[in-house]
């Protein structure tokens, strides 16, 4: 069987933990192994995960002590800090999700058809009044879409240990300017689709994707996640992520990212066809 390296990172998720690592850890024709790594958390996350390595053979737990203050700094210390060499496949995890059991080996399966470098798909959200909403993200990509957005929630990618060690070089190599960015799935996207690193992003739904009051970033939908977006837009936090974003991406590619530019290619900024609408618009007003 393949083996996969499982990259989980926590904060203050006991209360949902153990139904995600027992779906990550029942994932059919795959051999797993979990790493976690914990933020400083006050609602025993660490203890939980401490006493789960002390179970299970196949979970380690990384030191402790750190503030990361968001998932994105926590991730990128995971891909640092885990030798995953050995493995044939690396797979990102959220400590509040569930996982289907054919996750993993679905997601092996399309790579190796493909010919591809990285996955990602769609998701299940789900709410706690037992709502459940198709959230698609595989719309077709497009020629600049990574310079605006990632491939869709982090907890569906899986890597090629060949690509993933790519990505771990330039991370160790960009630490300071790359720990600046907020969003470790759109950081990750981008470096993949800027350095032609294929990229799959399949329609089927692999997993149950928890919505709560807690979510950092969540299912964007309704008036309430639209007016957090407009809210970031406004105060310059997105202009500020695609000027990272493509200040760390192939310098090729971001000589090209001027403002009439954009304009004149925006059908290829946006996967869905209504945030490439709603991105032309922020340009021509100028916040962009």
């Amino acid at each position: 069987m393949y083996r996969v390296a499982v990259l989980l990172a926590a904060y203050n998720g006991k209360r949902w933990l153990t139904e995600q690592l027992a779906s990550i850890l029942n994932q059919t024709g795959v051999s797993v192994d979990v790493f976690f790594s914990v933020d400083l958390s006050d609602d025993g996350t660490y203890e939980w995960c401490r006493y789960q390595q002390k179970i299970y053979s196949n979970v380690t737990v990384l030191g402790y002590g750190e503030r990361f203050g968001g998932a994105a700094r926590n991730f990128f210390r995971l891909i640092h800090d885990v030798e995953f060499s050995s493995y044939d496949y690396v797979a990102l995890a959220d400590q509040d999700d569930i996982w289907m059991k054919k996750k993993l080996s679905y997601a092996i399966e399309v790579i190796k058809k493909n010919d591809s470098d990285a996955f990602s798909s769609d998701v299940i959200a789900f709410w706690q009044d037992n709502r459940e909403k198709l959230v698609k993200k595989s719309y077709p990509q497009k020629r600049f879409d990574f310079f605006f957005e990632a491939a869709g929630p982090g907890c569906t990618y899986m890597f090629t240990v060949k690509s993933f060690q790519q990505f771990k070089l330039f991370l160790t190599l960009n630490w300071v300017d790359v720990n600046e960015v907020a969003l470790h799935d759109w950081m990750i996207y981008s470096y993949y689709r800027s350095n032609n690193l294929k990229w799959m992003i399949d329609n089927k739904a692999l997993m149950r994707y928890r919505q709560h009051a807690d979510n950092q970033v969540g299912f964007n939908s309704g008036f309430k996640a639209a007016s957090k977006r407009w809210a970031l837009v406004k105060d310059e936090w997105y202009f500020k992520e695609v000027n990272k974003i493509a200040n760390l991406s192939n310098a090729d590619v971001k000589l090209e990212l001027n403002r009439w530019f954009l304009i004149k290619n925006f059908f290829q900024l946006r996967r869905r066809p209504r945030d490439a609408l709603a991105l032309l618009i922020m340009i021509i007003i100028g916040l962009l």
